[in-house]
């Protein structure tokens, strides 16, 4: 992913910000295609083909184990590149403008999060899904924001990414830590050998990729061994990438083996494999369910903690920041488009699905009922920050700037 740089002397030979949220827009679009497609083959006589497809075997995994476990990794590869990159060297490479996206992703995170709790205390069981609706989904978000043109200022485009990265932040660290099975310790000491060997080779500035990729296929293999979700791998090769060129060249950044390596993979994350997995695990057979489906707590914990946890705790969050003073509405932008762009995180498909297949992986009943929460809350979500968008002023006046300090680059 990408957004906007830092002004700089240097000439910028492509506008990575706008490379990043024309491919999430035109990604967004076709994952919207492709979760509608498995609806209507999930409710059609193509059905049993479907499903069976899935669960076949290719080797040691069913089809759905190599989307969600291996592509998927890819997906999360891609995930730490930009997290790293903004973090580094974009827009959350300082203090103040983490500010409002951080709070923000916090309040998103936690308000979603006990919205599912209070609605499925009574259940141990169902309470392994608490973090379902906390996640934002970036390609869907931006799709919508991209039906609405001019009428979104690129700043909430910017804070809308920002806000999402983080949010991926947390949800890669939430997946470690509590959708983790049992552990494979000879397994996990590899992994943790090889993590070693790519951290070394970050410090020694080697910068050829296939290096990185190999031994990340290597890291990937000992993760999946371990117990921990094999996506994880992903994130972790991806933070051992180096963000700058070879020894006795200029650290034209732009041009970093970080950055050849995230433009390679955008196209085939946003147009390929987010789409696969929205066909693969999106799909649920509507047969037999009834408005007592829709109002039992686990689909309404996820549908409410999208629609109303993600609006109240992106854009109360934000709203504090600002009125504390510690952050300005984004350049451009008024409250109301900050209402509507708060409501289009409660679009929260790629991630909570895969959070849902985590928390119930031997359940499909109670996958079903997480799908049509996710599918429920997210088309409210979308349509109504739609609608606000389309609505809100345009043309507000920008705020003042603030003072900004770089932070120090430790690994890259």
């Amino acid at each position: 992913m990408s957004l906007a740089q830092e002004s700089s002397p240097a000439p910028r030979p492509v506008s990575l910000m706008r490379a990043f949220l024309d491919n999430s827009a035109s990604g967004g679009l076709v994952l919207m295609a492709a979760a509608a497609l498995a609806l209507v083959v999930a409710n059609s006589p193509l059905a049993p083909a479907y499903f069976a497809a899935l669960h076949a075997y290719l080797g040691p995994l069913s089809v759905q184990h190599w989307i969600n476990d291996g592509l998927m990794a890819v997906f999360f590869l891609l995930v730490g590149l930009e997290i790293k990159r903004e973090i580094l060297d974009g827009q959350l490479s300082t203090w103040s403008r983490r500010i409002l996206p951080g709070i923000a992703a916090a309040g998103g995170m936690l308000v979603p999060a006990l919205i599912f709790v209070a609605f499925n205390w009574g259940d141990p069981q169902i309470l392994r899904g608490w973090a379902i609706p906390s996640a934002t989904d970036i390609a869907f978000a931006l799709g919508v924001v991209a039906l609405l043109g001019s009428r979104v200022p690129t700043s909430l485009k910017v804070f809308l990414t920002a806000l999402a990265i983080l949010d991926d932040l947390g949800a890669v660290a939430i997946i470690a830590v509590f959708y983790t099975g049992e552990l494979n310790g000879m397994a996990l000491g590899g992994a943790a050998l090889v993590l070693a060997v790519l951290v070394a080779m970050n410090r020694l500035r080697i910068v050829r990729l296939l290096p990185y990729l190999l031994l990340g296929a290597v890291l990937w293999f000992l993760v999946l061994r371990s117990g921990v979700h094999a996506t994880v791998a992903g994130v972790l090769l991806a933070l051992t990438i180096p963000l700058r060129t070879s020894p006795g060249q200029p650290d034209d950044i732009p041009h970093s083996p970080l950055h050849q390596l995230e433009h390679a993979l955008q196209p085939w994350v946003a147009m390929a494999i987010v789409p696969i997995f929205g066909f693969a695990n999106a799909g649920v057979s509507f047969a037999g369910v009834t408005t007592d489906k829709l109002t039992e707590p686990l689909t309404l914990g996820v549908a409410l903690g999208l629609l109303v946890g993600k609006l109240v705790g992106v854009f109360g969050s934000a709203m504090l920041t600002i009125r504390l003073g510690f952050a300005d509405v984004p350049m451009g932008a008024g409250r109301l488009q900050l209402l509507g762009i708060s409501l289009l995180c409660g679009i929260g498909f790629t991630m909570s699905l895969f959070i849902g297949m985590l928390a119930f992986a031997d359940n499909a009943a109670l996958q079903d009922g997480v799908k049509i929460g996710i599918l429920t809350g997210s088309l409210v979500a979308g349509l109504l920050g739609w609608a606000v968008l389309m609505v809100a002023p345009r043309d507000v006046p920008a705020p003042a700037p603030r003072r900004r300090a770089r932070s120090k680059i430790e690994i890259a």
